[in-house]
């Protein structure tokens, strides 16, 4: 992803070293350690924006991040291109034994996406603090990793 494109500040708070955040209109990059946070921006996330999101996920990947959170939260419709990239990211980071944890959407789309059974395979979590504080766990619940919920050293 080019920096210059979009805005780009970092910030130093309290316990934690350094915090970068990238603004784009749709998008928005959030850096706390090795944590990286992509806030979805968008009330309608549909087939326009999924190759953007495809793009973001996959600079990520291909940098070695392992800690990935999408924040859907702002999201009040979902179409089943834009899920299907985040499934495929989530398939593409377990490779290189990463997560990808969510932030669920609004009540609407939450609730489709439970039905669908897409939001099985996640690790989601009603905020971005709860996901944030996570990474601190290896949890069961991710379809891809299976693995048991330990303390991480």
């Amino acid at each position: 992803m080019n920096l210059n494109l979009f805005e780009s500040k970092t910030f130093n708070v309290q316990g934690i070293q350094e915090i970068t955040r990238a603004k784009m209109e749709d998008f928005e990059k959030l850096v706390i350690k090795d944590i990286i946070i992509e806030k979805v921006n968008l009330t309608r996330a549909t087939y326009k924006e999924a190759s953007e999101l495809k793009k973001i996920l996959d600079d990520d990947i291909e940098k070695k991040f392992r800690k990935l959170i999408v924040d859907l939260s702002q999201c009040e419709f979902i179409d089943s291109t834009f899920l299907g990239v985040l499934v495929l990211s989530l398939k593409k980071i377990s490779m290189i034994s990463g997560e990808i944890r969510l932030v669920k959407p609004k009540s609407v789309v939450r609730a489709l996406m439970e039905k669908s059974g897409t939001l099985n395979i996640f690790n989601a979590y009603d905020t971005l603090d709860e996901a944030v504080e996570s990474f601190e766990f290896t949890h069961a619940a991710n379809y891809y990793t299976r693995e048991g919920l330990t303390a991480q050293a």
